[in-house]
């Protein structure tokens, strides 16, 4: 998966994300939302699939939720 195609599906991984965690980590999930997924990556940047591309939002939103 390269970059372009993890920036189009970052907002449906925090949705993901969103239904199956507590409802108090929906500022975390809001704050992860103000980031532009373009800032993530670089544009030359891949992943081997969407399970890696998941794996990343979800270490952002593990790091985020333990600060």
């Amino acid at each position: 998966m390269e970059a372009i195609e993890f920036v189009a599906n970052y907002e449906q991984y925090l949705t993901e994300i969103e239904q199956v965690v507590k409802p108090e980590y929906q500022p975390v999930i809001e704050k992860l939302r103000d980031i532009d997924p373009h800032d993530l990556v670089r544009p030359d940047a891949w992943f081997q699939g969407s399970t890696n591309a998941r794996g990343y939002v979800w270490s952002l939103f593990l790091n985020e939720k333990s600060k």
